[in-house]
């Protein structure tokens, strides 16, 4: 939002300078992200009178003038290379040392093709006005001589452009601003009342909401009205320099007209060429198929979720968004139809991203116009056309009504010092209400607040508290120190999931892992792809078509960041996220997940190709052995961990395994991704990757003390005993590790698998798994009769779960 200074001071009488009013418009919450101030940046530059230009002794195409600079001092000599350079005319003149922003330089006394020049005769691209290059300002020949230019060209006006946050639809004008500056102290705000305008006779054009029963809050107000016998035609120098100062485009006097109280009022208007309307005016929703050529000059393809004013002929605008260019404007326009309307706000921020349009008139309708403007916005841009335009005004057609908003809040001024540690007078808080609009009943501890029409963002007390605290100044809380706790134990901060979820961050990055924060809104296609696509996960305002829906995974996320990666050269990628996930619109439905993939050679010893041998790509084992360092690093005991073949349908079958306690209680999946997903998300693969749910990790066992027990480190040389199985193809390897560790488990501390052999010599349906199990005396040296007896239990236990025989 720009305004310039003067346009401020038109509704607030003010004698603040230019720095009061931005630290306080920052203060108070409407921050300011930029001054423009144009006299400051042109101090130097000075008309001047050229009073001798002759031809250069040594150059064609330049010429040496006399400049008279006004400031009582010498003429000086400057060498120009304008054509339009001449003597007895008016300019603009830079004296040396002044910085020139259209050429990045600082002047200084220099020669050019051996004749001195000091200064510059300046046209108006190097002063960083125009793109005009040809030649030097010509000014009139009754320019100053000697005054500011910046003063004489009205450039003096300071701009400020402000950020608004969406809950502001107030300050979308300046009469707005004004007043909270007003309420803040800064000055008087200027009430200038607004009396109803009486037209002569009815309006020629009806207006017809033809909306469906449910559909009226899309338009619940309509106000339309003709003047006829209008003069359209350039508008006037102060409005024009006003729009210019704020970045727009003088077009006629009656577009400059509605564009300035879109401005000026944060009320949007529109303007159409009566000659150019066919019939009445209907608001209705767009049919399927219509198009409408808009101010823009693109053409827009509309559907039934568009809102459009329509005439016979079709729509001529698109409600609350832009016009037409059918019945635009023109300098030929000589009866106008002025339409005012109140539109949803919803609605119109559907539309305009659904057609990608950007415009003054969606900026404020899309955060919510004052409703009880509407009428008042119409009859003040007729007053602006007769008075700018002529003609005669008809009486306004409405259709519709203003819609019920009053909302009464009932306030005990105590919840200000309650939410803010704040304690004002009651009387200040009264009178920062009251100037903002709020109607205040009561005199007791609790009082009713009407909050005004323009503020449709105040709904609760805390909103009420909001107001009052920062027209007061957050500056005024006093600084308190938290208490101390001595006599009590003070116990954790964080959860154990947000423990976790720190503690995972940590691991997967020291495992040469690299964080991704990636979008938590995928495609529909890629929901579905992984398990997700339900109707109430879908977004229904998606800020882009191909970020519709709430994501069931991070895997999505991952590998799109990943492609990016190899799309520019960086295929060796390893990339992980711990974040959320949405498996329904139930708050038991988000999960925190944390998931890693490994693409190309990015294994975790190392990347790339090596001298020692060719670089094998990443496996599912890599993904794996991720998933259980996560795990081992959260504290979670994996004895009772159980790895499960298979996976999701996004994981290739016969590569990936699920991590489990228990059938009932799986918390996650590893494995390489299934071809037929990296294929439909145009992935190029193979990719490896693991997904752990951290909610589901079983909790910590607390215990009376923290205090780690001390190791115990044994004394004796463990020893290795080598075992080969023959078991049934589809009997898991781990079965064999679980039963072989729970053998005797004082003295097994570890089983490995080091191969498995299925061919010659075996069964078509076995398989030969060998395992070395490492065995660890505690108390004494083990006999060769305790090893066999000890080999003996486990080769029993074996094939008592497994159904499997020893290798001979």
């Amino acid at each position: 939002m720009k305004f310039t200074l003067s346009w401020l001071k038109d509704h607030l009488d003010t004698d603040a300078s230019l720095e009061t009013i931005v630290e306080t418009l920052t203060r108070i919450g409407l921050e300011v992200e930029r001054v423009e101030d144009k006299a400051a940046d042109l101090a130097a530059y000075r008309i001047a009178a050229v009073i001798t230009a002759e031809q250069h002794p040594n150059a064609d195409r330049l010429r040496v003038c006399t400049v008279d600079p006004g400031d009582g001092t010498a003429p000086v000599q400057v060498v120009c290379g304008a054509p339009n350079a001449r003597a007895g005319m008016r300019s603009v003149f830079a004296p040396p040392g002044t910085y020139v922003p259209g050429k990045n330089i600082t002047l200084s006394v220099g020669t050019i093709r051996g004749v001195e020049s000091r200064g510059m005769l300046c046209s108006g691209a190097e002063l960083g006005l125009s793109e005009d290059h040809d030649g030097i300002l010509d000014l009139p020949a009754d320019a100053p001589v000697g005054q500011p230019y910046a003063a004489y060209a009205g450039l003096d006006d300071p701009v400020i452009e402000i950020n608004l946050t969406p809950n502001r639809p107030d300050c979308t004008g300046v009469s707005g601003i004004a007043r909270d500056l007003a309420a803040a102290g800064l000055g008087t705000l200027r009430r200038e009342p607004l009396s109803p305008l009486r037209g002569e006779g009815a309006c020629p054009v009806a207006v017809i909401r033809d909306f469906a029963p449910g559909d009226e809050h899309l338009c619940p107000l309509f106000g339309l009205r003709l003047v006829r016998g209008v003069r359209n035609g350039p508008s006037p120098d102060w409005l024009q320099r006003r729009l210019k100062a704020i970045g727009l485009r003088p077009i006629n006097a009656l577009v400059d007209i509605t564009n300035f109280i879109t401005f000026d009022r944060g009320r949007p208007l529109h303007v159409f060429d009566a000659a150019k309307v066919k019939g009445n005016l209907t608001v209705r929703r767009a049919r399927e198929g219509e198009e409408i050529v808009a101010l823009d000059g693109r053409s827009y393809r509309l559907d039934d979720g568009i809102v459009v004013i329509a005439d016979e002929a079709g729509p001529e605008s698109i409600a609350g968004i832009m016009g037409g260019t059918h019945s635009g404007c023109d300098e030929a326009t000589t009866d106008v139809l002025i339409e005012a309307a109140l539109w949803d706000p919803r609605n119109i921020a559907q539309t305009g991203r659904r057609l990608g349009i950007i415009s003054d008139a969606r900026y404020r309708f899309e955060r919510g116009v004052d409703p009880a403007f509407t009428l008042p916005g119409l009859d003040l841009a007729t007053r602006m056309v007769m008075e700018l335009c002529g003609g005669v005004p008809t009486q306004a057609a409405v259709a519709g009504e203003l819609p019920d908003a009053d909302r009464v809040i009932d306030f005990p001024w105590t919840e200000v010092r309650r939410l803010s540690g704040l304690d004002l007078p009651r009387p200040e808080m009264k009178v920062t209400l009251e100037s903002l609009g709020f109607h205040v009943s009561g005199t007791g501890d609790r009082v009713k607040v009407l909050p005004p029409s323009w503020r449709p963002d105040v709904e609760g007390k805390a909103d009420l508290v909001e107001e009052i605290v920062r027209i007061a100044g957050l500056d005024r809380i006093e600084a308190k120190p938290l208490p101390r706790i001595e006599a009590a134990v003070i116990r954790p901060v964080l959860t154990v999931l947000q423990k976790r979820t720190r503690l995972a961050k940590r691991e997967l990055a020291a495992r040469g892992l690299v964080e991704a924060v990636t979008w938590s809104f995928i495609s529909r296609a890629e929901a579905k792809a992984f398990g997700g696509g339900r109707p109430e996960l879908a977004l229904a305002n998606p800020i882009a078509a191909d970020l519709s829906d709430m994501r069931p995974s991070l895997l999505p996320g991952l590998l799109r960041a990943a492609q990016r990666n190899a799309d520019r050269g960086y295929g060796d990628v390893a990339l992980f996220e711990v974040g959320q996930c949405f498996a329904s619109d139930e708050p038991e439905g988000q999960t925190i997940r944390a998931a890693a993939l490994r693409r190309g050679t990015a294994r975790f010893a190392g990347a790339g190709r090596h001298w020692d041998g060719a670089a094998r790509p990443v496996d599912a084992f890599e993904a794996k052995a991720d998933a259980l360092a996560l795990l081992t690093a959260l504290g979670i005991p994996t004895g009772g961990l159980q790895v499960a073949a298979g996976g999701p349908d996004w994981f290739h079958p016969g590569r990936s395994g699920t991590l489990q306690f228990g059938p009932r209680n799986p918390i996650g999946h590893f494995g390489e991704l299934h071809p037929r997903v990296l294929k439909a998300l145009d992935v190029k693969g193979p990719v490896v990757a693991f997904e752990i749910v951290l909610d589901a990790l079983p909790l910590p066992k607390y215990r009376p003390t923290k205090v780690k027990p001390a190791a115990k480190l044994s004394d004796f040389q463990p020893l290795s005993r080598d075992f080969a199985f023959v078991v049934a193809r589809d009997v898991p390897a781990g079965d064999i590790l679980k039963a072989a560790q729970g053998a005797d488990r004082s003295l097994v501390a570890g089983v490995e698998v080091f191969d498995v052999y299925e061919g010659p010599g075996i069964g078509a349906d076995q398989k030969s798994v060998a395992v070395a199990v490492r065995l660890q005396p505690v108390d004494r040296t083990l006999t060769d009769a305790e090893i066999e007896a000890v080999s003996a239990r486990i080769v029993a236990e074996v094939a008592k779960k497994t159904g499997a025989t020893l290798r001979m």
